[in-house]
């Protein structure tokens, strides 16, 4: 399985507004300075965490986007999914009517075994733990 851009950049992305939570509102100009990312693509990304209800904007001089729940509340997943989509590995584990075998396919069972496993592993993780370990390691790398 590969995660795009998408699932890697909003992730760092989120962790820095973990980072921050509690602070203020945070400029995308300055996320994206911060992790070498471009402002535009972010702020493609972030239309797609908005509407999962992830972040909200704030308005004004000192505006930009907070995240919209404790980063303690956030899990990994939520953030990949609402980028990335559902993380089925293979069609028919989200969409049985795709093969007419699904009922019966020991190896759709490995599928949805490999999917059990990488949701229960990312949904353990939240961006309060992402932002405690950034911040042992000395926080997000400046750039």
């Amino acid at each position: 399985m590969f995660f795009s851009t998408k699932a890697r950049y909003g992730l760092r992305a989120m962790v820095e507004l973990a980072t921050h939570y509690g602070k203020g509102a945070l400029q995308l100009r300055e996320v994206a300075r911060r992790q070498g990312v471009s402002e535009k693509y972010l702020e493609h990304l972030f239309r797609f965490l908005r509407m999962a209800g992830l972040v909200r904007s704030v308005r004004g001089a000192s505006g930009g986007y907070v995240l919209a729940r404790s980063p303690g509340d956030i899990t990994v997943l939520e953030v990949i999914e609402a980028l990335e989509g559902v993380l089925d590995p293979v069609e028919c584990v989200g969409n049985s009517d795709v093969c007419q075998r699904w009922d019966i396919c020991v190896a759709r069972d490995v599928w949805c075994g490999v999917k059990d496993v990488l949701c229960g592993y990312l949904s353990s993780i939240n961006l309060e733990m992402l932002a405690e370990k950034a911040a042992s390691r000395g926080g997000e790398k400046e750039l």
